[in-house]
């Protein structure tokens, strides 16, 4: 709650009275700002300092690659803080540690509990016994109603060509799509490649490339309900999978490749990219991911 509020800035700032609290001896006076205020664009940077420090002097360790996760280890727990803006999400393996990170925060700050984890920033959490599942059909579905297709019928996604003489449209409509779609991407690793493929005839889009990028939400019309899985109590082993096909782009004919990452049986990283170069076999385009 008012968490700009709680931020120091480092600049000199100055800001004209605001209307109604004039100051009527000094109507030409200004004031200088001690605490950054909503709206100011070092706001978000003076409550991340001020946040992250108080966290670093109660034992919290920052992150190296998401500098807004920390990590507090116990001889047998852990302790997780992420920090978006001005919502916080942590768990613990011991629930007590919960508890008590509760209140070292309302202690300094002044903040309210939504409790358990169950929706945020658009994902879906479910958290059962045995695992958590994390999914964004709500956001499918959204995404279908905004563009008129929540009637629509299932399809899958085609091959997308180059085509170069077909009819120009509007392309403030196919843009919409592919800017919901990759927001989408975040729990939908099956639809990054051909999401970020469609991105690239934004600029000029013909009738057959936003009858295609129609047929992605089609795809998801089948599959909202699919969702990523992570169980508890596998084992931590880091798995690395990677394949490719050969000239699989009917652009360039260019190979694709895609990768993914499992931590235990959980899925933790994903990608999918065109190959830089042409290869000339199967064989070489399999040796070029690899």
């Amino acid at each position: 709650k008012s968490v700009f509020l709680n931020g120091f800035i480092q600049e000199e700032v100055y800001v004209e009275q605001p209307l109604g609290f004039v100051d009527f001896k000094y109507p030409n006076h200004v004031y200088k700002l001690k605490k950054a205020l909503y709206g100011l664009k070092q706001a978000p940077r003076s409550w991340y300092d001020k946040l992250s420090k108080f966290l670093i002097e109660n034992d919290y360790v920052r992150g190296k690659v998401d500098n807004t996760l920390f990590v507090k280890k116990f001889k047998k727990d852990t302790m997780y803080v992420q920090i978006y803006v001005d919502d916080i999400v942590f768990g613990s393996s011991n629930p007590s540690l919960c508890e008590e990170f509760v209140k070292t925060m309302q202690g300094e700050f002044e903040m309210s509990m939504k409790g358990e984890l169950t929706f945020f920033l658009g994902l879906q959490i479910k958290q059962l016994n045995d695992g958590t599942f994390i999914s964004q059909s709500k956001y499918c579905n959204e995404l279908l109603k905004k563009f008129g297709m929540d009637g629509c019928k299932e399809a899958a996604t085609p091959n997308l060509d180059l085509d170069e003489k077909g009819t120009t449209v509007e392309n403030s409509k196919f843009r919409g799509i592919i800017g919901s779609l990759l927001y989408l991407i975040a729990s939908r690793p099956n639809i990054i490649f051909v999401v970020c493929l469609c991105a690239r005839f934004q600029a000029n889009p013909k009738e057959s490339h936003l009858k295609f990028v129609k047929r992605i939400p089609k795809y998801l019309k089948g599959t909202i309900n699919v969702r990523l899985w992570y169980p508890k109590g596998v084992s931590l082993s880091l798995i690395g999978y990677s394949d490719s096909d050969y000239a699989g782009c009917r652009i360039d004919r260019k190979s694709k490749s895609g990768t993914c990452h499992l931590h235990g049986s959980a899925l933790v990283s994903w990608h999918s990219k065109k190959q830089a170069c042409v290869a000339l076999s199967i064989v070489e385009a399999k040796y070029i991911v690899t």
